[in-house]
């Protein structure tokens, strides 16, 4: 029986979907490496049937975060394995085969689109120059090869591709597209997932993640891309491929250290930081940052080195308390002030400060986000940057399942606050809007990125809008539009900044919050994420998401539903009077004030919902009570939202 015969039989008897079928037979069809061809023959032989429905049941898509997805499978075949890659790494000779992961083909399918799509683009305005391409990527497997393969393929259609000699973070990226004027940018990264895990994030000329229509016409290309064409690219050929040096590290460098407002908080404070890169990019440039602030740095030894198994940690993720307890133990060992860590594509950070008690202490993303929040407006104010009173040419913006004490700081500043779907993309859109409206409004002639930036402070506030600072609750933080996607290199610095401000006042950064809480109230965030895994998995997201359009809950409990908000459905209008793009996202508003909101992850198999609570608190002695019962409250419309949705998923 041969391999079609296998196949037509699984599809027959329900073992294998459709689409799988189908995507497989292209495969076989396809010139494609004798390696490739083997590999689903092996696993068809093993009749393994699931392993096949989840490499097989459709192509990568771009989520808000580009395309990502497992580049080693669950089951990988001898074909895969190879030879080991040299480095101790473990990583197999080739990528995973299949439609559904990224590997050598879909990576040369999406750079081609990717081209194909930005070639268009630019004839449609008149330039004629060659599209020129920025390529970063991290520690992980295959980041390398396929950062190579990415550049290679660019440059044999015709175009120009830089690349780093080495692992960068996803914010050089940013910034790199916008220094070197090019059309499009690429990181190979997928960012604080599971070691299998890779991804494509695809970034446009102003430096920021596609959005439409860009997304749309680079997966339409990409979609048109025919699985013959993919072989012509497989052999990489460097030749004509530009390797940035020392001068691109410099600039960004340049333009991170201005995320500290006043940097001699550092030398009045002497501030001790343990800070590790969680075997990523972040040492790259963090440390220097950190360094040359004035800040005592320590390293995690252990974590230091690139390693793209990241073996110390069950999940490279700063949102994840055990990936910080290397890091804390050591800062419990030296006494250091703060513990500062970054994700493997170094655009997450997260932290851990003491309390008046001395003991660490972790803080979340949406508390992170507040300190910095109230700190850089009080300082932008002292300043003279924004009017005492504030301004509605003034912004801060951060997304709808962002704390809501950001809000209410913005707010009680007299600045405007912006609410943005999620994905930082949507953050650095708005950026783009503003930019483009100071533009028009100064003329042709006018070089936006060669402005000052003090200059062109004043400028936004008489003309557009000033983007103060932006950030979203997953620990991703942009002090200013030099960069247009979160930066954990910057964040660590800006961060560093509020300790060693609050150790200048005597007060520890948990005191700091307090301060925010007593003013605004106490403000307490919760998530829930249930993780589906593969084609089944994907099916019962798009159940939970689809049973909340056709049957919006009422109650949870004994607390009923007062407002329930379907932006795929809806038209809502953020602060600027712009309407905020279609996206499968309920918020759901609540009798007892309480909030949250429901959506499906971009960037990982999961469905997600944020949870809000609030409550006033009259003075500093009825506080504790305040968080306990918030707390508390919090808990238990956890359980209920959460059986809730399993049920959904089941239905």
């Amino acid at each position: 029986m041969t391999t079609l015969d296998r196949l037509q039989n699984a599809r027959r008897d329900g073992q294998l979907l459709p689409a799988a079928v189908d995507n497989i037979a292209s495969f076989l069809a396809a010139p494609l490496p004798g390696w490739a061809h083997a590999s689903i023959e092996e696993l068809v032989a093993q009749g393994a049937w699931g392993e096949l429905n989840d490499r097989f049941y459709r192509f990568l898509e771009f989520g808000t975060g580009g395309m990502r997805g497992r580049t080693i499978g669950v089951v990988s075949t001898k074909a895969e394995l190879g030879r080991t890659q040299p480095g101790g790494t473990g990583s197999p000779e080739h990528a995973a085969i299949g439609t559904n992961v990224l590997n050598d083909f879909t990576l040369i399918r999406a750079t081609i689109g990717l081209f194909r799509y930005t070639s268009s683009y630019l004839k449609s305005r008149g330039v004629t120059a060659k599209p020129r391409l920025v390529i970063a990527h991290d520690v992980r497997h295959f980041s390398r090869h396929f950062c190579e393969l990415a550049a290679s393929t660019w440059t044999r259609l015709g175009g120009e591709a830089f690349i780093f000699d080495g692992p960068r973070s996803t914010p050089q990226l940013s910034f790199s597209v916008r220094w070197l004027k090019a059309h499009a940018g690429v990181v190979i990264t997928a960012s604080h997932n599971p070691p299998h895990d890779n991804g494509f994030k695809a970034y446009f000329d102003d430096g920021a993640q596609v959005v439409p229509p860009h997304d749309a016409g680079i997966v339409r290309e990409v979609n048109a891309v025919p699985l013959k064409q993919l072989a012509d690219y497989v052999d990489k050929q460097l030749t004509g491929v530009t390797t940035l040096g020392r001068d691109a590290d410099d600039r960004y460098l340049a333009v991170a250290s201005t995320a500290a407002v006043d940097p001699g908080v550092f030398r009045r404070s002497r501030l001790s930081i343990v800070f590790t890169n969680i075997h990523g990019t972040g040492a790259v440039q963090t440390l220097p940052l950190l360094l040359h602030a004035g800040c005592a740095v320590e390293t995690v030894p252990e974590q230091l080195e690139f390693d793209a198994r990241f073996p110390t940690v069950k999940s490279p993720n700063p949102e994840n308390p055990a990936a910080l307890a290397m890091a804390m133990a050591l800062a419990e060992k030296n006494g250091a002030d703060v513990v500062l860590a970054t994700d493997p594509d170094a655009d997450r950070m997260g932290c851990a400060v003491r309390n008046r008690e001395g003991k660490l202490e972790l803080l979340t993303g949406n508390q992170i986000g507040a300190l910095l929040t109230a700190y850089r407006l009080e300082k932008f104010k002292q300043i003279g940057w924004v009017p005492p009173a504030g301004s509605k040419n003034v912004c801060i913006v951060n997304t709808f399942v962002t704390s809501q004490l950001q809000d209410a700081i913005g707010h009680s500043h007299g600045v405007k606050v912006i609410k943005t779907l999620t994905g930082f993309k949507w953050i650095a859109a708005k950026m783009r809007r503003y930019e483009e409206q100071l533009t028009q409004a100064m003329g042709a002639n006018f070089d936006y990125d060669e402005t000052p930036f003090e200059k062109r402070v004043k400028l936004l506030q008489q003309h557009s809008t000033f983007y103060a600072f932006g950030c979203e609750e997953s620990y991703g933080y942009l002090p200013n539009d030099y960069v247009r996607d979160k930066d954990g290199n910057a964040a660590c610095l800006m961060f560093a900044e509020v300790c060693a401000a609050a150790k200048g006042r005597g007060i520890t950064v948990p005191e700091y919050l307090d301060e925010l809480y007593l003013k605004h109230g106490f403000y307490l965030e919760g998530t829930i994420n249930l993780y589906y895994e593969g084609a089944s998995g994907n099916a019962k997201i798009r159940r939970i998401l689809e049973t909340y359009r056709s049957n919006p809950p009422t109650k949870f409990g004994d607390v009923t539903v007062t407002k329930f908000e379907d932006f795929g459905r809806q038209e809502i209008r953020d602060a600027d009077g712009e309407v905020i793009p279609k996206q499968d996202l309920y918020f759901v508003t609540l009798s007892n004030g309480c909030s949250f909101a429901a959506r499906g992850s971009g960037t990982e198999p999961k469905m997600k919902f944020y949870l809000f609570a609030r409550e006033q608190v009259a003075n500093a002695g009825e506080l504790a009570a305040v968080k306990a019962r918030v707390k508390a409250t919090l808990a238990t419309l956890s359980q209920v939202i959460e059986a809730d949705a399993k049920a959904r998923a089941e239905s």
